[in-house]
């Protein structure tokens, strides 16, 4: 009964119900209470879930960087520690001030070995920078290498498994994108992240995001499960999740390091981590699937089209965005062109089978 409580409560929250408990901010709840989730799952009876209910037996402590910050930094209980100009607080771990030419990044003591995962971050990006004066962002990491700094939002480049960027500074000139924008890298050590384009050639996916100086607190939630990786996002302050990636395919190694990493150029901010809280999902795995070795999973991503490709193919067909203006625009005017083209040519034909019935009679 426990597992199908799980179960349930995982597809409830998947399909529409996904708010956030105000009581415990950042952990996923199902809307319904206590009675209604009884009755459904009475009703329902055993359900397939691969995500967690939120309840606190699904977090896994040795990995979730909690207030009030014990561990951190502590030669005697280390389970994160901080380098660069990382300063720990009583509320916050910032990352990097808004100050000039700044690196910090905070990581996992212990490497983790859980097959399907989900971790919800707390943070806040703010400073006094105005409109594209300010940067340059976060990086969430799960990789094989730790405490390594770097020019990639201050940990290393060519890293070993995953890595998603929080950006707040357009480097590219000629970009449509939106910004601030989320995007998301798997790497094997072959690929380099290119700064000057935003990562572009070697991002999976991505969405506009506005997460930066809220009012609110800002929360961001990562799942991997079974190859499948999800990005969500609550930034509007109405306790529910809203989807920002979601791709399949997806392969990574168990033994990795969580954690977050900030750098500031020219332009700077505030980055500030407030908590992060790693769930185990509770998901059944085929007898194939358990005798793998996880540990030497190469990480990867199954995709008709790599991301290197992209190099050569800068309109690859792989990344999810966010739809412009101009492609809005383009897109409509195509479609309007179409529709006046077939009514031309509809009205020739017509035309020619009026001209044809005439002759006969």
């Amino acid at each position: 009964m426990a597992a199908a409580a799980v179960a349930a409560a995982g597809w409830v929250w998947r399909w529409g119900w996904g708010r956030r408990c105000p009581g415990r901010p950042g952990l996923p709840g199902p809307g319904p209470g206590p009675t209604t989730l009884l009755l459904f799952l009475l009703f329902l009876g055993p359900v397939a879930a691969d995500i967690t209910d939120g309840n606190s037996e699904h977090l896994k402590r040795e990995h979730s960087l909690i207030k009030p910050y014990h561990g951190v930094g502590s030669s005697s209980t280390l389970l994160w520690d901080f380098q660069g100009s990382t300063m720990l607080t009583s509320q916050y771990v910032r990352l990097t001030p808004d100050e000039r030419s700044k690196e910090g990044s905070i990581w996992n003591h212990l490497p983790c070995f859980l097959k399907d995962w989900e971790m919800h971050v707390h943070f806040k990006v703010h400073g006094a920078g105005k409109k594209n004066l300010h940067g340059d962002g976060i990086a969430l990491w799960y990789t094989r290498d730790r405490l390594v700094p770097g020019p990639v939002f201050g940990s290393k480049d060519n890293f070993h498994g995953l890595a998603i960027f929080l950006d707040t500074y357009p480097n590219d000139e000629t970009t449509e994108r939106v910004f601030p924008y989320i995007s998301v890298m798997v790497n094997n050590g072959s690929l380099s992240y290119d700064h000057s384009k935003d990562g572009r050639w070697t991002e999976l996916a991505g969405c506009t995001a506005d997460f930066r100086n809220r009012d609110h607190d800002t929360f961001l939630a990562v799942r991997y499960s079974r190859g499948r990786l999800t990005v969500m996002t609550d930034l509007e302050d109405k306790n529910e999740w809203k989807n920002c990636i979601d791709i399949t395919g997806v392969r990574l190694p168990t033994g990795y390091y969580f954690g977050a990493s900030a750098g500031t150029g020219d332009l700077s901010d505030n980055h500030d981590i407030i908590s992060m809280k790693l769930f185990q999902l509770m998901v059944e795995h085929t007898p194939d699937e358990e005798n793998i070795d996880w540990t030497k999973i190469e990480p990867s991503v199954n995709l008709l089209k790599s991301p290197k490709d992209n190099v050569d193919d800068p309109t690859g067909n792989f990344r999810s965005g966010p739809l412009t203006g101009w492609r809005v625009f383009l897109l409509l005017l195509c479609a309007l062109l179409g529709i006046i083209v077939c009514a031309v040519v509809g009205a020739v034909v017509f035309q020619k089978r009026q001209e044809r019935n005439k002759r006969f009679y």
